[in-house]
């Protein structure tokens, strides 16, 4: 099976994040080529499409050798969602491939040891090859699927996260903060090689 459309992507990736821009170039750049492929509604393997009743899937598709950037396909039941989280100071490029998806955007504010003030700043709905992108310090949201079909999306990170903070709201107006680990829900990355 040919995933072209795909490892001509991850040659693009390379090539961006080689180039030793300011973050803000390289973001831009990425969200552009990312609109590119979402709205060509590139072949995904079957491995990444795997959806799970518990909890939203974290496919691993492509890891940079170098670390340099990630890509995960994340696969929505209906109702799935994220907590809030931040993406560890990683930057992120988020599109939709098939669906939609709500993201919900937060600003924090400072508050006492574990805890924090959290505001949401905006909601955004977006469908078939609509992308986002998070870029450090303006980091922290929750993503759902509150349709009743699935969706997928396309993640591409400006490095390996293997952890993040997750914001839980308490009753008094404050959020708890804890770190979770993250993993993969496959064993290994989707995308055969070349």
């Amino acid at each position: 099976m040919s995933y072209a459309s795909l490892h001509e992507f991850v040659g693009d990736m390379n090539d961006l994040v080689s180039r030793r821009s300011d973050v803000e170039t390289t973001v831009g750049a990425v969200k552009q080529r990312l609109a590119e492929l979402v709205r060509d509604r590139p072949r995904l393997p079957e491995a990444a499409l795997e959806l799970r009743a518990e909890c939203y899937a974290r496919h691993l598709l492509y890891q940079d050798p170098e670390d340099r950037f990630e890509m995960i396909v994340m696969a929505w039941s209906p109702g799935q969602r994220t907590p809030v989280h931040d993406h560890s100071g990683i930057w992120c490029v988020e599109g939709v491939l098939e669906g939609v998806i709500e993201v919900t955007r937060y600003d924090v504010r400072p508050g006492s040891g574990e805890r924090v003030r959290m505001q949401e700043v905006d909601v955004i709905h977006a469908g078939l090859g609509q992308c986002g992108a998070l870029i450090p310090p303006l980091e922290y949201h929750s993503i759902a699927n509150r349709s009743q079909e699935a969706a997928y999306t396309l993640h591409v990170y400006g490095g390996r996260m293997t952890s993040c903070r997750v914001f839980t709201p308490r009753e008094d107006g404050m959020w708890d903060v804890s770190v979770r680990p993250l993993g993969y829900s496959s064993p290994r990355a989707a995308l055969p090689p070349v």
